[in-house]
């Protein structure tokens, strides 16, 4: 039978030889992932039933970073029960404090996402790992809580709509670009309990940090996760990570697989993406809403934090003056400590950006960069909901690390290419 990289991925956790879309199915969980906001409710749902074990202490990831380093009492306590927890149970891979990072950005760089497992996380942008031909979703702390004691959960399949991107991206157009247009192209719901599946050219001169990107806002189309097939660029990223664990199972999609829906995009045409408020498929070429002055320029998250953005927006704010207030967030201590090697703190410095310690706190509307009533904020973030990031009265606007670092410089949306 012809499946889909999904699909054989979720036969194999599920000791099936084949499965289709809208098939139930019970899976092996390979790697479960733990943050501050929605693992303590987890532990308390596992000690209210009288569950004191995990599955396996070396599966399970744990990391404080939205609201790290705590803001408040209960951000504290959140972290105490977190912090008390790992060590109580022996998770063997466990980032705190001054270890910690942006969850979806520091798993893959610290060697725990590998090709062809199934990985799930109390975090709706789970999904980001799919970008290494792995199945990865969010869960909710019950499902979670099911994870960590059973290693189990269970799914229904999803059917797949294949991305083809065609053509060749042009100067000044990033993959936040393409995911800003197919989310554009499908809504917010064009996808909803599908898997996402991206191919084509154009995926082939993308960068793993690129592709993350990609797959990291499958969820902002409904998407149950999202995929992209192993390459050698993969294989480079995950050699220089996964130390102990680089045996792996590669699948890829059968060349007569079906699909629910096959979309192509000629990624040519694309110009500089910008989503206006409120959702994130109310994307715009750049043209058609440059000018609109800007309060806020927020460059990070697990969307565009990694150090590939970092230097994009390094490139552009290089000799300038940012004009509205500018925080510039790396995703982990890592790639912190990378843009003190290569200058790029200093250039941000010498820019007037506010550069913080990795936090997930500002795209959540948590701390460090809300919004007050009226104010706008150009984002490298995955979401421009009602209040996402402040007051309800506040908006947002999604970009590329390039688009959002042109318009600090301006203080008003401007196309990138004006400085490159």
């Amino acid at each position: 039978m012809a499946m889909t990289i999904t699909e054989k991925i979720l036969a194999r956790a599920s000791g099936n030889d084949s499965v289709k879309p809208g098939q139930l199915i019970n899976a092996n969980i390979d790697i479960v992932m733990c943050h501050d906001v929605t693992t303590p409710p987890a532990i308390s749902m596992l000690i209210e039933n009288g569950i004191d074990r995990v599955f396996d202490t070396e599966k399970i990831v744990v990391t404080p970073d939205h609201f790290q380093p705590a803001k408040d009492i209960k951000s504290a306590e959140l972290h105490k029960r977190l912090d008390t927890w790992a060590k109580e149970k022996g998770i063997k891979h466990y980032y705190p404090i001054g270890k910690a990072g942006v969850c979806h950005a520091l798993l893959p760089e610290q060697g725990h996402i590998r090709p062809g497992e199934v990985i799930v996380g109390g975090d709706s942008h789970t999904c980001t790992y799919g970008a290494f031909g792995a199945f990865s979703t969010g869960i909710g702390s019950t499902d979670l809580a099911a994870a960590i004691a059973t290693g189990q959960i269970w799914f229904k399949v999803p059917a797949s709509i294949k991305f083809i991107l065609n053509g060749k991206l042009r100067e000044g157009v990033y993959s936040k670009d393409i995911i800003l247009e197919a989310i554009r192209l499908v809504g917010t719901d064009g996808a909803l309990y599908r898997a996402m599946e991206f191919t084509g050219p154009v995926i082939a001169d993308l960068s793993m940090e690129a592709r993350m990107t990609i797959t990291n806002m499958a969820i902002e189309a409904g998407g149950k996760n999202g995929i992209i097939a192993f390459d050698e660029i993969t294989k480079a990223y995950l050699d220089g990570r996964l130390k102990d664990k680089s045996d792996y199972t590669v699948f890829e999609s059968d060349p007569d697989a079906e699909y629910f829906q096959t979309i192509e995009i000629d990624c040519s045409a694309l110009e500089p993406t910008v989503a206006l408020p409120n959702l994130p498929s109310n994307g715009k070429p750049i043209g058609d809403c440059a000018g609109l002055e800007m309060d806020q320029c927020y460059i990070g998250s697990c969307t565009n934090g990694r150090i590939e953005d970092m230097r994009i927006a390094a490139e552009i704010l290089k000799d300038k003056q940012v004009a509205i207030r500018t925080i510039v967030v790396p995703a982990t201590p890592e790639i912190w400590k990378q843009c003190i090697d290569e200058g790029i703190t200093e250039i941000f410095y010498d820019a007037g950006c506010v550069v913080s310690a990795p936090t997930c706190g500002a795209c959540l509307g948590g701390f460090m960069g809300i919004l007050a009533a009226g104010e706008r904020c150009i984002s490298t973030t995955n979401r421009n909901f009602v209040g996402r990031m402040g007051h309800p009265k506040s908006e947002v606007y999604l970009a590329s690390a390039a688009t959002a670092a042109a318009s600090a410089i301006q203080g008003k949306l401007t196309d990138p290419r004006s400085f490159l």
